[in-house]
């Protein structure tokens, strides 16, 4: 990308902004990833593919980074597609990690660049302590590895994960998880992250809104994830991602019934989706495969006026 492209994406993402009622013509994904973390499309790939699933508008939320916006924004002008600079922050609420996307976010925000360097210096912690407990495990190589897979993008334990199948040490990266770096395995490092609190307010300080992503996937009781929930609205949060990748009704409406308890008990969130795509061939997390349920008011309003409800 030559660097009067990159100038004008950067200055397009430094600033959250409203958007025309042409974005919400298509298919609408809040919630992707691209090599910039843990992604194996670039991000200019991953724009074209959504523009080919018919995405209207779009969200590039990587993983504790917003390096690969400005190529997603310039390849977003050229193909029609809007899209909304984002990132999926690794928070902590007590213990329990959660992920906290930020939508419509200034990129060039200094609460937001302070909070990806913390998590940088974390990440970058946590996999040379995954590398020397696998290479102490017989593993030789790891680090640089996974090093080389995340290339210039946010390191994590898919890379690893990736690295254990290119090697031949299993089959595919479900197994990599399930032997070594799933819960309570070798690869399992607890990281200090920073807390929800201090996660939405960096959000939003960057202009953004929050969103508390898949809640469904944190493998909580009903009583405690309404307890998450409540927690992240108390602390700011704008809005629960009632859709996440495929998605059965039955789940669909757990949701909705944790989003109407939350509304008996003072202000609700608004209603966000996302595939939570990371690679073509994983068809449960199609780009521009989710839909917002009747009924509910969509986080996009807070940026395109006179949207209404979702049909």
């Amino acid at each position: 990308m030559n660097s009067e492209i990159l100038s004008t994406s950067l200055s397009l993402t430094a600033r959250s902004q409203p958007f025309s009622a042409e974005a919400l013509s298509g298919q609408v994904d809040l919630h992707c990833h691209s090599t910039a973390s843990d992604g194996i499309l670039s991000p200019a790939a991953l724009v074209s593919r959504a523009k080919s699933a018919g995405v209207t508008l779009l969200a590039l939320t990587d993983h504790d980074t917003v390096a690969g916006i400005a190529e997603a924004q310039a390849e977003a002008h050229s193909q029609g597609v809007t899209l909304l600079p984002g990132i999926e922050f690794t928070a902590l609420w007590g213990r329990r990690v959660v992920h906290i996307v930020g939508l419509n976010i200034d990129c060039e925000a200094t609460a937001l660049r302070e909070a990806i360097s913390t998590r940088d210096r974390l990440r970058v912690e946590r996999a040379h302590q995954i590398a020397e407990r696998l290479e102490k495990r017989g593993f030789a190589g790891a680090w640089v590895g996974a090093r080389t897979l995340a290339g210039d993008g946010v390191i994590g334990r898919p890379h690893f994960a990736r690295w254990l199948v290119d090697a031949g040490y299993v089959a595919d990266t479900g197994k990599a998880f399930k032997r070594y770096l799933g819960a309570g395995k070798i690869g399992d490092v607890t990281v200090s992250w920073p807390d929800l609190r201090a996660t939405v307010a960096s959000i939003r300080e960057a202009g953004g809104a929050a969103v508390l992503a898949h809640p469904l996937k944190y493998g909580l009781t009903r009583t405690r994830l309404q307890a998450l929930i409540a927690d992240f609205r108390d602390a700011g949060g704008d809005a629960l991602e009632v859709v996440c990748g495929q998605q059965n009704p039955v789940q669909t409406r757990e949701v909705l019934a944790l989003l109407a308890r939350l509304g008996d008990s003072g202000a609700s969130l608004l209603a966000s989706l996302g595939s939570d795509f990371h690679q073509p061939d994983q068809p449960w997390r199609k780009l521009g495969g989710v839909h917002l349920p009747a009924g509910v008011e969509p986080v996009w309003n807070l940026w395109q006026t006179g949207a209404g409800l979702a049909p």
